[in-house]
């Protein structure tokens, strides 16, 4: 498979060995060729490659809420052809002009407690627009973090850490082939973004050049973004994992709907369950799960018998779901190996306080 790669690729690979990506004036990009066989290719950051530091036009950027991927930490970033900018629709989701480009890096530091000393670098996930489409193509790091390669077929690595409290963790982690990504970029079929929408960027960030700045204010500034007042019109989504940013129910809400909302939405693939899971469903509790008998009763249930049992986390079905680690079973089904410890805390004390019984 591997040599099968390399020859179909190898014309690209010529085409940029001539010249030195990592001293590149700026992103190389032809449609006609993409994907190009390593990440390097691409002169997405300038200098040592593990160190990320973008180049010209390559905009990093931070959701408020991240997906949870087995503890990985991400570096994200976007890039958009010069002299085009995005748009945002009415519903807040931002439009990228085609050959727009999103970046995102997954890593884990050697010690959770001090990531700048050091991290493993795991895979790199591209998402690219061409001709109106999103196509997605993932990139995985060699050994020695010098490089990545095009990886079609989905991959294993054992990765190590120290987490926050001084534990040492472990777990095998799983790079997706290229179809399971469509499993979770899936609306209404077609691929599309999951993050990039104003309510999950309306927060401020430090940038690489020193300044801080709200991050909408900051595309716009770069013009990356058009001109509008998006970030007054659409609220931020709250920090599922700080109490500052709103309730428990408000944060738990936040978290359903990053990790879970792509799927449990009604142009999602988990559509035929009833099961809405995102903050736009608040009102409408039975959307939510809340005493909803599942559709199809089976092992995923786990003997409970309603999606939210209001008071009764462990007798919720959800909950039931995060915490499970076998296939078939647990909730995502992709994208992680061990449960959330944290983010199933937030779940089960959003259910706890809730006032009511089911019948």
């Amino acid at each position: 498979m591997l040599r099968f790669l390399y020859l179909l690729f190898a014309p690209a690979l010529l085409l940029v060995q001539c010249q030195s990506p990592q001293q590149a004036a700026a992103v190389q990009f032809d449609p006609e060729k993409v994907p190009y066989p390593l990440l390097s290719s691409y002169a997405f950051f300038t200098g040592e490659l593990r160190a990320l530091q973008p180049n010209a036009r390559v905009m990093p950027y931070e959701v408020i809420t991240p997906l949870f991927s087995d503890y990985a930490h991400k570096a994200r970033f976007v890039w958009v052809p010069e002299g085009r900018q995005a748009a945002v629709n009415e519903e807040g989701t931002i439009e990228f002009p085609d050959h727009s480009i999103l970046i995102k890096n997954f890593y884990y530091p050697a010690d959770f407690r001090r990531p700048e000393a050091g991290r493993d670098m795991v895979e790199t996930r591209l998402l690219v627009k061409r001709d109106g489409q999103w196509e997605a193509f993932t990139y995985v790091w060699n050994e020695a973090d010098t490089d990545a390669e095009l990886n079609v077929i989905g991959d294993f690595r054992n990765v190590s850490w120290t987490d926050e409290a001084g534990r040492p963790r472990s777990l095998e982690y799983a790079v997706p082939n290229k179809n399971q990504c469509k499993s979770c970029h899936n609306r209404n079929k077609e691929l599309l973004p999951i993050g990039p929408r104003v309510r999950h960027l309306n927060s401020a960030m430090a940038y690489p050049d020193g300044s801080t700045a709200n991050q909408l204010a900051k595309w716009q500034e770069t013009g990356l973004l058009a001109p509008g007042d998006w970030a007054a019109r659409f609220a931020p989504l709250p920090d599922w994992d700080d109490p500052a940013s709103g309730t428990v129910e408000a944060r738990a809400l936040a978290y359903l709907e990053v990790n879970c909302g792509h799927c449990h939405h009604p142009e999602g693939p988990a559509h035929t369950t009833g099961m809405y899971l995102t903050t736009d469903f608040r009102e409408e509790k039975g959307k939510l799960g809340l005493c909803k008998a599942p559709v199809a009763a089976g092992k995923g249930s786990g003997g409970r018998r309603f999606g939210i049992a209001p008071g009764q986390p462990d007798s919720s079905i959800l909950v039931y779901r995060m915490e499970a680690d076998g296939p078939g079973v647990m909730m995502p089904e992709i994208g992680r190996a061990v449960p959330h410890e944290e983010g199933i805390a937030l779940v089960k004390e959003w259910i706890a306080g809730m006032e009511g019984a089911c019948r």
